[in-house]
């Protein structure tokens, strides 16, 4: 089978690790694929590294969040050309199936009308307004199905893709090192993830801070960088940082290797937005063994089995009790959430599973006889 796979960003985020993840599972079933992104970023050597051809896109840059009225204009003007460039590139890489990870590039793939199958993996939850709409009536004109990777991220898109386009298959993640033992002292608390609003850096620091006052030799770390270098992105850095000061907190920065990072925690907190999907740090973590608490965001509920596997939380206020609780009660409590954890990665998230169970959705996919795009 060949694949043209569209993807929104270059920059290496949690839709682009999936992607990265599921490539060489590609490679492994002798299919082909031609991947084509817009920016230079790191997803282009990476991609070429594990055998698959790359091209280059016209797509933005845009600002990160709310589109500017100067964005939408661009965006519009450019559809054409990228609708072109869209059936120029499925020519080329002959192309039996569509793969778009990502919303931003559905409109011109619709536009394009390639008479192919298209599938759309949808990694987040996309809020009531413009960008969903448009999104979701690309999908609509253009026959697509529509992977997500949880049931609150697939709801929205039931307004437009019939239930029996719509597939969930739940992230998988690979599985850690051999863990070296975890540094003795006092307890280690942190968060990973890219530093923006909806990773909640700050509500972390809310929450670190009664933590610190509970529990004075508590250690924290945050984990990441902003993805995007906008005035927004750069700001909420600032605003995180300097809200650190008062506190016991170290700025490890990215980290490429998210279990190093873990295997540096006893606890890790996801205080992330309320339209937040899954995570892949929570999958992360349970593989790593390191207890969870979450805010009761969006998708996460669905991973986390509360009081056996993890915790969650309706405030950051009840995230910093639970945490104070886990820290200064029974260790063994812990140790047996730890295990838990590790054994519900090892039942429903593992790679396999992930690759599998995808690779089973574009292969019945690619199988299906050639659709015509909807007027």
């Amino acid at each position: 089978m060949n694949l043209l796979i569209l993807d929104q960003f270059s920059e290496l985020g949690g839709a682009q690790q999936c992607l990265l993840d599921l490539l060489p599972a590609i490679r492994d079933r002798g299919w082909e694929a031609l991947v084509a992104m817009p920016g230079e970023g790191e997803m282009f050597p990476r991609v070429r590294a594990l055998g698959f051809d790359t091209e280059r896109v016209e797509c933005g840059p845009y600002a990160s969040g709310k589109k500017s009225p100067a964005d939408l204009a661009h965006f519009a003007t450019g559809l054409p050309g990228l609708a072109r460039e869209i059936r120029r590139m499925a020519e080329r890489a002959e192309a039996d199936l569509v793969y778009v990870n990502g919303p931003r590039l559905l409109p011109a793939a619709a536009v394009a009308r390639l008479r192919l199958p298209m599938l759309f993996h949808s990694h987040s939850f996309l809020p009531p307004g413009f960008s969903r709409t448009l999104a979701g009536t690309s999908l609509g004109r253009a026959g697509a199905w529509v992977l997500a990777n949880c049931l609150f991220v697939a709801e929205p898109w039931r307004s437009y893709v019939s239930g029996e386009r719509i597939s969930v298959v739940y992230n998988g993640v690979s599985e850690p090192r051999p863990p070296g033992s975890r540094p003795s002292g006092p307890p280690r608390v942190g968060c990973i993830g890219r530093i923006s609003a909806e990773k909640g850096q700050r509500e972390f620091l809310a929450a670190a801070s009664e933590i610190h006052r509970a529990v004075p030799a508590c250690r924290f770390f945050i984990y990441g960088s902003p993805l995007f270098s906008d005035a927004a992105a750069m700001r909420y850095d600032a605003k995180v940082r300097a809200e650190a000061a008062a506190l016991p907190i170290e700025f490890p920065g990215w980290v490429a290797d998210v279990y190093a990072a873990l295997a540096n925690l006893d606890l890790l907190l996801v205080p992330s937005a309320a339209h937040e999907a899954t995570t892949r740090v929570i999958l992360e973590a349970f593989a790593a063994g390191v207890p969870v608490i979450a805010l009761r965001s969006g998708g996460i509920p669905e991973v986390i089995c509360a009081g056996t596997d993890g915790l969650l939380a309706g405030s950051t206020a009840e995230m910093a009790g639970l945490a104070i609780g886990l820290l200064t009660g029974n260790p063994e409590r812990l140790r047996s959430m730890s295990r838990a954890a590790r054994e519900r990665w090892s039942r429903n998230f593992t790679l396999d599973r992930y690759r599998s169970q995808v690779l089973e959705v574009i292969e019945r996919l690619g199988a299906a006889p050639q659709v015509d795009n909807q007027d």
